[in-house]
């Protein structure tokens, strides 16, 4: 970025103009429901000419796909203040975010935390460049909410490490470069047991088979390992210290989650105001929706999702402030579920028998979309661990709580 001296409406017209120069026009008159597989990158859309991957390139340029990261690993080492012209420039403007990424959600923080010197030289300005597309593999079969149960084995090869096992539900693995995973490296012991490493999706002994959702999508799969050989440098951290890099990194994953509610529409919704939705659908009196019970309870989700939106960006400040995310992102991200899967049940409710539709001449395409959102809103309560385990986190770690004496 231009150094402006710390002037911020300096560094707010230089941005402006930047943004408005950078943007591409193709972009401008799409919806947010157009959003092709670019906005992720990846090796398949380097060089690519798309609008998103042209936009990528030119945002990267100026260290703004991770404006708050240092420009050491390719960010924009922008100040608190600076993030948040960023990102009232980028809402007044109407730009989308010109890079989605586990990369820069998730990984990239832990990296910068708990990677070596070569480590973050080789993967971080990837990221910011969206070189690599990143996906997670941390649940298994046998061990979902009990993620500390995983058994996919990693044993040492003296200059390689040998990985057998499999992870499930893990999100857009067909079309990832590399894979952050969870392995056991000691079965002796449980949490003590586990370590991090990192793994080119492309290596023999790598499958991925997607899982077909009731939504009609598959943006999870089920990845198989087996033999899978990798360098002893891809291990981050300690041997058997994976567990505190794997706690740091949910902590990250459900701020992101919980951050979809800033974006519009709700973690995992379908997008609209709810209320024009409503007074479309179940008509008005005297310019208000005319059904008042359905209008009460619009009014409280809207109450508190504008709540929470606040509550996400002082949160966020306090992250910044503090160099990472706490434990409080429980409670963010099991309130960020709740009032999505609300937000889902009452726009469906609101449309009536239209709300009800999966394909057809009968049914626009945002009736469809709104009953898929609805069903989508359902994994909100488990992604990044589920309601229940939040609740046991926030019980434990920010109230305090002893755990609960046996029965008897």
């Amino acid at each position: 970025m231009t150094d402006t001296g710390g002037d911020l409406e300096a560094f707010r017209t230089d941005l402006r103009g930047w943004l408005e120069t950078a943007y591409p026009a193709e972009l401008r008159a799409a919806t947010p429901r157009t959003d092709p597989e670019a906005i992720w990158g990846g090796r398949a859309f380097l060089g690519s000419q798309d609008p998103h991957a042209v936009w990528i390139r030119r945002a990267a340029e100026r260290g703004l796909t991770a404006p708050a990261w240092p420009a050491k690993f390719g960010g924009g080492g922008l100040s608190p203040e600076q993030v948040r012209v960023f990102d009232q420039e980028m809402e007044r403007g109407g730009y989308r975010r010109p890079l989605a990424s586990f990369g820069l959600w998730m990984l990239g923080p832990v990296l910068m935390e708990y990677g070596s010197d070569a480590q973050q030289r080789e993967h971080l300005p990837k990221i910011t460049r969206g070189e690599i597309r990143w996906c997670q593999g941390y649940s298994e079969p046998g061990a979902g909410s009990d993620l500390a149960g995983l058994a996919t084995r990693c044993e040492d090869g003296g200059d390689h490490w040998l990985i057998n096992g499999s992870k499930i539900w893990t999100s857009y693995a067909d079309r990832a470069d590399w894979c952050f995973c969870l392995v056991r490296t000691d079965a002796a012991r449980k949490h003590g047991g586990i370590s991090f490493v990192l793994i080119d999706m492309a290596t023999p002994g790598v499958e991925t088979r997607p899982i077909a959702l009731i939504s009609g999508e598959s943006p999870f799969c089920e990845t198989f390992f087996t033999d899978v050989r990798i360098p002893k440098d891809n291990l981050v951290g300690e041997v058997n210290g994976g567990w505190e890099i794997a706690k740091r990194l949910l902590q990250y994953e459900r701020q992101n989650i919980s951050g979809g509610f800033g974006q519009g529409g709700g973690a995992g919704g379908a997008a609209g105001d709810l209320a024009d939705i409503a007074l479309h659908y179940v008509g008005g009196q005297d310019g208000r929706l005319a059904d008042p019970d359905l209008r009460r309870r619009i009014i409280v989700n809207q109450m508190d999702s504008q709540a929470l939106r606040q509550t996400l960006a002082r949160t966020a400040a306090e992250a910044r402030a503090a160099n990472g995310p706490s434990a409080a992102t429980s409670i963010i991200k099991y309130a960020a579920a709740e009032l999505a899967k609300d937000r889902a049940e009452l726009m469906v409710e609101a449309m009536g028998g239209q709300g009800l539709g999966w394909a057809g001449d009968g049914f626009g395409p945002d009736e469809a979309r709104a009953v898929r959102g609805w069903l989508r809103t359902k994994a909100n309560s488990i992604e990044g661990g589920t309601s229940e385990v939040n609740l046991n986190v926030i019980a434990k770690r920010v109230l305090g709580l002893p755990d609960p004496k046996p029965a008897g």
